[in-house]
């Protein structure tokens, strides 16, 4: 299995990537060339040291991203037969893909943004030469979140990278990195799978009965990750069945202060449940990193309470963080169904995605003209750019549905 196999869609974005894997072998190949083989150009290479890879959510930004770092690592002798670098099984791929190999550096914070310390700490890692692969990759997963001051460090890093050094920036879109960076990385944007592929990868990959990957696949329009998600968790799918009955109870005020309540307590709840599956650990193995003794109660060595305090305050952002990020979800799928009930108001052929709601589709298109709906749509967007400017997510989320109720 080749490290692209996983990449759903995207293919002229692999045959770049492919082009540049070999590229890159022949230039570190070059630094160290056999009797009579001259080395080839760098001007005229298809690799580059830094790369930026956009994409709407659930296009694999970060899947092609690792599966690039992996070509880039690949060491199977094929390649010197005249095969593309990238086969999936050697040692340099299987660590890359598994994140062990020691070359490869994977950032996706589960935290609000990336601060200036932890952008340093990455831009003295790459300029360090590679301890035993073929480069220094630094994979930045979320890329858009970087802070102002966290973007002006790593600029300094892609304007003079070390020699054999790659960053791959990931991002929703050009707009969310900072001008100077992103004029100095190679873009690639990356499309949403279609829909039958999807399908066709969670019936084969995860084993997914081919009914429900369809459902699945339709309702996300392409996002492999949701729509695996759903398919594998009956709680998310109980959450996201509750979103979209939310347009039929917005009959009144008191209708829509209780919807956005629910929608509010539904993220809570989710970011609740990844804290405890996740928190006590993290604390657990803190403690005893710092010599937590048992049978003394729990008390804890002298000096340590900084770190505890720390870890506390990173699961808090976390938390928040999760909580956004299930509501931005859910209101995804809002705006989903008032696409929907949009498509049936002006009578096209595409079909609607949330086929398993249908009737509360025609419902509410019946009830009104397709301005109310792009008003309401409107109103969904607004939401979400509230939530991402830090406003209450209560408030946020009541102005909304008052807004849907109204038209």
């Amino acid at each position: 299995m080749a490290v692209w196999d996983d990449l759903i869609g995207q293919d002229p974005v692999v045959a770049q990537l492919t082009a540049a894997a070999r590229d890159a072998d022949a230039l570190v190949t070059a630094a160290q060339p056999a009797a009579g083989e001259p080395a080839p150009p760098r001007a005229s290479s298809k690799m580059t040291h830094a790369w930026l890879f956009t994409g709407p959510p659930g296009s694999g930004r970060t899947t092609v991203a690792r599966a690039f770092a992996a070509a880039l690592q690949c060491v199977s002798p094929d390649r010197a037969l005249g095969g593309a670098p990238g086969c999936g099984f050697c040692e340099g791929c299987h660590t890359t893909l598994v994140g062990t190999h020691a070359d490869v550096e994977v950032v996706a914070t589960d935290q609000l943004s990336i601060g200036v310390k932890d952008t340093r700490d990455l831009v003295r890692r790459s300029s360090m030469s590679p301890a035993n692969g073929r480069w220094q990759v630094i994979v930045l997963a979320d890329a858009d979140r970087l802070t102002e001051g966290a973007g002006n460090v790593l600029l300094k890093a892609v304007e003079e990278p070390a020699p054999r050094t790659v960053w791959l920036l990931c991002a929703p879109s050009i707009e969310d990195v900072l001008p100077t960076i992103r004029s100095r990385c190679r873009h690639l944007n990356l499309r949403t799978p279609p829909v039958d592929a999807v399908a066709d990868v969670l019936v084969r990959r995860d084993g997914i009965e081919p009914e429900l990957a369809a459902t699945v696949a339709r309702a996300t329009q392409g996002h492999i990750d949701w729509a695996r998600r759903l398919a594998t968790d009956e709680r998310a799918r109980e959450r996201r069945a509750a979103v979209l009955r939310l347009p039929l109870q917005l009959d009144d005020i008191g209708g829509c202060l209780k919807a956005a309540q629910t929608l509010v307590d539904s993220a809570t709840e989710d970011a609740k449940q990844v804290a405890e599956e996740v928190d006590a650990k993290e604390t657990e193995e803190l403690r005893a990193a710092l010599g937590a003794a048992a049978g003394t109660g729990g008390r804890m060595p002298r000096g340590t309470a900084g770190a505890m305090k720390e870890l506390a305050d990173r699961q808090k952002r976390r938390a928040t963080r999760t909580q956004r990020d299930t509501l931005d979800q859910a209101l995804t799928d809002l705006a989903g169904f008032y696409r929907d009930v949009l498509v049936v108001q002006l009578g096209t052929s595409r079909p609607i995605a949330n086929a398993e709601v249908s009737d509360a589709i025609r419902r509410v298109a019946a009830s009104g003209r397709p301005e109310n709906t792009l008003r309401r749509i409107e109103a969904v967007l607004a939401c979400r750019e509230a939530l991402d400017g830090n406003v209450a997510p209560l408030l946020a989320v009541e102005a909304m549905t008052m807004a849907l109720r109204a038209g």
